[in-house]
């Protein structure tokens, strides 16, 4: 991620040393200014020269602070950039993983988006500062040690000390925000199941029960959100009364050097130059004491967040062999406690292929299509290309796409719901499922908002957007469970012709009910009884009883419908 933004890195590092180093102009100015308010005073310059110096003053300000405006704008960008990178990352692998343990998703997503977001603070803000604290502070410690480097080393013993205290009290930080935190995601479950299960308490009479035992949930959070903002941001004015005790030390031997009895011989001029030098590297090394907080809190939630970063595969590739070939071998699935569904289930299918699974009523064709996915456990063996999938839910989410009964589409737009995130042009696909021109003719296109759910479409526009949206995130294998079933008849064969080439590269096992463009398969799969039979679409007219049957009475129906 860091690589994709070399350029913006080098923005900020060119504008943050030009910035920084400039910083030590002001103190320089200041103490001009003072000395010459003293000779104007004592009648030894005019105002003129005063003005003059303000003059000169005034653009370098300027410059220094349009430099410092620069930096922020692209650490900000850096920023959002490395934030949107790691969302959609751990949003992609969230997405497709199957199993999350034991853990409830508002805990887990409550966890795992705070610690990304403390990830990319804990990123800027050590942007921001290795600049603005590093580079500055270094700045003004050479340029107090040119004026008397003896009382900038006595002045320097007290600012190290609020680093030591910083680092002292890092664990009951990252300890209160961390119990936060788990107070937050028990919040957000709690909301949840309030929001989902609202009926059902007040059919029970347990609504009263419910409300109490939420409102302890807010309680909690309140007070540890209370206590862990008050050890994170209430040390900050300790950390920089502690750096600036080493003022009073500059006003006794600075005033000696300006009276003639220091070690250094000053005028009003350096005096302040120095006083106001050293005023604002306490202040940057109290900031510094904070922002090590910051980079440990991120160092804690990188940890956490590490395992859910690992790049997914897209458009069907696999890390380790082309996913060329399909193969299922003794594949056999049974619900606990009863007889296998179907068992013994052996074929092959290569890329290009398109592979239709039909069956009687409730014969388990759904569940077949949802052992590719990972979903259920399975005996036998299943294995693409070189890759042998586990039972476990491993490597699935890299090289399978899913499409399921339900379209389950979110309150955003139509680009939305088949990016997911994922940056590209969504015209194609919507081309592909006989969409482009339904979507051109709505007032905001693409941007249109389609309610929770789809609401706003019709039955036939949520299916084919579900679709262009599996389509979209391809896989080497795609599951197509009846995506047809809401489209009439002539749209489903436009959308089928579609379908070949855009997955030449895939294997497409279809699910329907529906047996009209059966002919057209390559392969077909026959549930009956709790066994499958893999042939082509003429075998089966002649072998299968009941295929033939349901085949002919379903095209005898697709005539009269036509007439």
């Amino acid at each position: 991620m860091l690589k994709n933004e070399k350029r913006l890195l080098l923005i900020v590092a060119v504008t943050g040393i030009i910035y920084n180093i400039g910083m030590t102009a002001g103190p320089w100015f200041e103490g001009q200014m003072v000395q010459y308010l003293c000779d104007i005073i004592g009648r030894k310059r005019q105002p003129a020269e005063m003005i003059r110096l303000v003059l000169c003053y005034v653009p370098v300000l300027f410059f220094i602070q349009f430099m410092r405006c620069l930096k922020r704008l692209y650490v900000r960008k850096f920023a959002n950039n490395i934030s949107k990178s790691i969302k959609m990352t751990i949003y992609e692998n969230l997405l497709y993983q199957r199993k999350t343990g034991q853990e409830l998703p508002g805990d887990m997503m409550t966890k795992i988006i705070a610690d990304a977001d403390a990830c990319v603070e804990g990123i800027r803000k050590f942007t921001t500062e290795v600049f603005d604290t590093g580079v500055v502070m270094a700045a003004y410690l050479v340029m107090l040690l040119s004026y008397d480097w003896k009382l900038t080393l006595i002045s320097m013993l007290f600012p190290p000390v609020a680093y030591f205290l910083a680092e002292k009290l890092k664990v009951v930080v990252t300890g209160n925000v961390a119990r936060c935190r788990e107070s937050s995601a028990r919040l957000n479950t709690a909301t949840l199941d309030r929001v989902a299960n609202a009926l059902t308490y007040r059919v029970y009479g347990q609504e009263t029960n419910q409300n109490a035992c939420y409102e302890s949930y807010l309680a909690d959070y309140e007070k540890k959100a209370v206590k862990a903002n008050i050890w994170e941001n209430a040390m900050q004015p300790i950390y920089q009364v502690i750096s600036m005790i080493g003022t009073v030390m500059i006003i006794w031997f600075g005033g000696k050097n300006v009276l003639g009895a220091g070690w250094t011989l000053w005028n009003v001029a350096a005096f302040t130059t120095f006083f106001s030098c050293y005023k604002k590297l306490a202040v940057k090394s109290s900031k510094a004491a904070k922002l090590f907080n910051a980079v440990q809190k991120a160092q804690v939630s990188w940890k956490r967040i590490k395992p859910y970063l690992h790049t997914q595969l897209v458009d069907g590739e696999t890390d380790d062999a082309p996913g060329k070939l399909l193969s299922v071998r003794n594949l056999t699935f049974s619900y606990p406690g009863q007889e296998p569904l179907f068992s013994g289930v052996s074929f092959d299918a290569e890329a290009g292929q398109v592979i239709g699974i039909t069956g009687e009523v409730a014969c388990g064709k759904s569940t077949f299509g949802k052992i590719f996915t990972g979903e259920l456990p399975y005996q036998g063996q299943i294995s693409l290309g070189n890759r042998v999938f586990s039972n476990q839910g491993e490597h699935y989410e890299t090289c399978v796409g899913y499409l399921g009964h339900q379209p389950e589409l979110f309150s955003g737009t139509i680009e939305e719901n088949i990016c997911l995130g994922k940056p590209g042009d969504i015209a194609p696909v919507l081309c592909a499922v006989c969409m482009d021109a339904e979507v051109a003719a709505l007032p905001e296109g693409i941007n249109t908002r389609i309610g929770s759910g789809g609401v706003r479409l019709s039955g036939g526009q949520q299916a084919r957007i579900a679709l262009a949206r599996t389509l979209y995130h391809r896989k080497q294998l795609m599951i197509l469970d009846d995506p047809f079933s809401a489209v009439d008849m002539e749209t489903e064969s436009r959308i089928f012709a579609n379908l070949r080439p855009w997955a030449k590269d895939s294997i497409v096992l279809l699910i329907s009910h529906r047996l009209a463009l059966f002919p057209q398969m390559d392969q077909i799969l026959w549930m009956e009884h709790g066994v499958v039979s893999s042939a082509s679409h003429q075998a089966l007219l002649e072998e299968k009883t009941h295929y033939r049957s349901l085949y002919y009475a379903q095209r005898k129906e697709g005539e009269s419908d036509v007439r």
